[in-house]
């Protein structure tokens, strides 16, 4: 029976259900699975064999080093090593990792260890972190140092933060020197963009196999019986609803462009719906916008998903763009920003892709969905479900996970 081992920072939430759903996919082939995470991450159920990694305390120190001396990654030896001796103990045929930042590894230990121990390393990248010195994201200020070396980095400050050393050129270079002379990783972005820039990056010399993000589209899907129920409960009755979700509202999300439509859009006709609001953001809404917390019932965000007319998601730092396909299973048409991965999940027939930042083209969008008839909404509405389900079906993408696994294996084998 063959042994699959992902490591990620979390099991609970984003990307950690992600790997558990990998995990429970290889157990329907026949393989054993087993996860390890960050031990300060909360635990849940799962079907895969769980291994926390270190300890809280150790997970806070490792943050507060790094929010001082820019070292994320390069802590926590004692609980790498005793990672390493639970994989030797395992002797998982394929390891595959995700994030591998959030202070809970220290990764030249790990990278050294998976070139001694010689077996498959598939990398799936959620974000830009592993081929830059600092950041997750490069976008929002337009840094392309790290096709090249990476220094005085304009992101110092942002996760994963440091307030007080810039050690970015140092980070780059061990990065550089660590992944060095790897025999099998095959890196897999999760979106094409995400693809081509790794391919730019010190990591392009590996194979990378692009496969995006799925998501449950039985969950996602349709909630016209909930559509009356939430337009009552949010007095929505006779209202053009435009939806915007996060996990967290900034700038790089998308903030201030809600606000700018709220000004620009009479309210008599059109509300918008923010989720995902934290108690300081919800103070900041102006009249005329929803916010409703972060919600962890996927169920919940369905129905308002169904609910809106159109989403819009005003984001420019995107490696994939998971509510934009969401709402495209929910039978929603999008809006999105033509920058980084947003703009290759939508089509012309199911949404509309704005230049950057350009408030006005997404006004235009916005009334030129207004204006469709009821049979044109439908017919919209019937595309996109479609377009998702045959486009970001996770049992689709997670056999292509476990087609890549067996790929790679017999490929070592020769």
């Amino acid at each position: 029976m063959p042994t699959l081992l992902q490591i990620n920072t979390c099991i609970n939430k984003s990307t950690g259900r992600i790997a558990q759903q990998i995990g429970e996919k290889a157990m329907t082939y026949g393989w054993q699975s087993y996860i390890a995470y960050s031990a300060r991450e909360q635990q849940c159920e799962s079907c895969s064999v769980l291994l926390p990694v270190g300890s809280r305390r150790d997970a806070h120190v490792h943050a507060l080093f790094s929010r001082l001396f820019d070292c994320q990654g390069l802590l926590s030896k004692k609980s790498t090593k005793q990672l390493i001796e639970n994989i030797k103990k395992i002797r998982p045929d394929v390891i595959h990792l995700h994030n591998i930042h959030g202070y809970y590894l220290n990764y030249p230990l790990l990278f050294q260890f998976l070139k001694e121990y010689g077996k498959p390393v598939v990398w799936t990248l959620h974000d830009c972190w592993a081929f830059t010195g600092h950041c997750v994201h490069y976008t929002d200020v337009g840094c392309f140092l790290w096709k090249t070396g990476c220094h005085n980095c304009p992101k110092k400050k942002s996760y994963p933060s440091s307030f007080l050393f810039d050690r970015s050129k140092r980070n780059y270079n061990e990065k550089k020197e660590a992944y060095a002379n790897m025999q099998s990783l095959t890196l897999v972005p999760v979106s094409y963009w995400l693809g081509d820039v790794t391919r730019q990056s010190i990591l392009g010399k590996y194979s990378v196999h692009v496969i995006q993000n799925g998501i449950d589209i039985n969950v996602f899907c349709p909630r016209t019986y909930a559509v009356d129920e939430i337009r009552r409960k949010y007095r929505l009755q006779g209202k053009y609803i435009i939806i915007g979700v996060a996990t967290g509202w900034s700038e790089e999300v998308g903030l201030s462009s809600f606000f700018e439509l709220r000004k620009k859009l009479p309210k008599e006709k059109f509300t918008i719906i923010m989720v995902g609001c934290t108690s300081n953001i919800m103070r900041q809404l102006p009249d005329g916008i929803v916010g409703v917390p972060r919600t962890n019932s996927v169920d919940e965000l369905a129905e308002l998903y169904s609910t809106a007319d159109i989403l819009f998601n005003g984001s420019y730092q995107e490696t994939f763009g998971l509510v934009t396909a969401e709402a495209l299973a929910c039978g929603t048409p999008v809006i999105v920003y033509n920058s980084t991965a947003c703009s290759e999940i939508v089509t012309p027939k199911t949404g509309y892709i704005a230049e950057p930042q350009n408030i006005d083209q997404v006004l235009n969008f916005i009334w030129e969905d207004f204006a469709k008839s009821e049979k044109c909404r439908r017919l919209t509405s019937t595309r996109c479900r479609e377009y998702a389900v045959e486009h970001f079906d996770k049992g689709e993408k997670y056999k292509s996970y476990m087609e890549l696994y067996n790929e790679i294996i017999n490929k070592c084998k020769l």
